[in-house]
């Protein structure tokens, strides 16, 4: 399933080459012939995320939710460009105090963030991939908890292949979203009645009552807490793979009690997140092994197998204890953890 850090980047590949243009919306499946219908022929405002949610606004005072869930994608293909690091447009949304659909400037300091990463490297596998290109040209996209970049010939607009619920068209930019979870035409309260059921996002809200919130959360709950770092309702999104991490970097039984869980090590949770979700937004990368350098570090984000503590690596020796990682199932989600240095 595409966690945050994915969900901010789409949004921001439609802020780059789709917000400020008259679009055409179809649904070439038939699913969404209806809301397509709606939004044809409108001019794209705004594009944004919070959590795994997609928000994107049209002129006409609709909006397209979209939640990819376990198999959803977006293709783009076009005269495009594949590097989106920069910010949504619109910036913040509806996460101030959780109430009217805001929608403030996005910080200075973590758009600069954003924008200057240097480390754009090329997965081995040609996936979690992003490449720095200044200018539009030519390229097809698939973007959903990994990215590939294809640059093969093609004609544009391509084809519709597969099951293509919405097709957003551009005169020279196009995107198909197939196998969503969500995807509909919602109005502004709309739009808002779902943000308010959400945790905080830090990219939307990194404030000390924001923190303060998930923390309050948390410590209230008798739930594990790798439950409720999956809950999106506590904290917006955090997915199989960052819960994992973030608990091993924290040291924690992950059967923990919310409740039991000490203050302190709820909060610096809450800003591994978010220092987490940054790196994953600048490089496309769920890159959770921090202090690496050299080959190593270029190792990490060319090869998913070595960015990562203890996800994905049942039976193999813990990176720093030697024992090996365990994995069992939790609310029908694998978790994996070493079971001796959290403990």
């Amino acid at each position: 399933m595409p966690e945050g850090h994915s969900v901010h980047r789409i949004a921001r590949q439609f802020a780059r080459n789709f917000v400020g243009h008259r679009v055409a919306v179809m649904s070439p499946q038939g699913r969404f012939a209806a809301g397509a219908a709606t939004l044809d022929g409108t001019t794209m405002t705004r594009a944004t995320a919070v959590g795994k949610q997609m928000f994107l606004e049209f002129d006409n005072g609709l909006w397209l939710r979209v939640h990819l869930g376990l198999y959803g994608a977006w293709d783009f293909a076009g005269e495009i460009t594949t590097d989106a690091t920069i910010r949504s447009a619109g910036g913040r949304m509806g996460q101030t105090n959780q109430r009217g659909t805001e929608l403030e400037a996005a910080d200075a300091a973590a758009s600069a963030s954003l924008e200057t990463d240097a480390d754009h490297l090329d997965d081995h596998d040609g996936e979690d991939s992003v490449r720095s290109i200044g200018a539009p040209r030519k390229a097809r996209l698939r973007m959903s908890e990994s990215e590939r970049e294809d640059d093969s010939d093609f004609d544009f607009p391509p084809p519709p292949v597969g099951a293509v619920r919405v097709r957003i068209l551009t005169e020279t930019a196009c995107a198909d979203l197939r196998g969503p979870t969500a995807c509909e035409a919602v109005t502004a309260f709309e739009v808002q009645q779902v943000i308010d059921r959400l945790g905080p996002d830090p990219l939307n809200d990194d404030s000390q009552e924001a923190e303060d919130r998930v923390v309050a959360r948390i410590r209230k709950s008798s739930q594990p807490i790798a439950q409720l770092l999956m809950d999106q309702s506590v904290v917006s999104g955090i997915g199989n793979v960052y819960r994992a991490e973030l608990l091993f970097r924290a040291r924690l039984d992950p059967y923990t009690p919310g409740k039991l869980v000490p203050e302190d090590t709820a909060r610096a949770l809450w800003r591994d997140w978010v220092h987490l979700l940054d790196i994953g937004v600048r490089t496309g990368q769920m890159m959770t092994m921090d202090g690496l350098t050299g080959e190593d570090y270029r190792r990490a984000m060319a090869k998913r197998d070595d960015r990562h503590w203890v996800y994905h690596r049942t039976g193999l020796p813990c990176r720093v204890c030697g024992t090996h990682i365990v994995m069992k199932e939790l609310a029908n989600r694998k978790l994996y953890w070493c079971p001796n240095c959290q403990r």
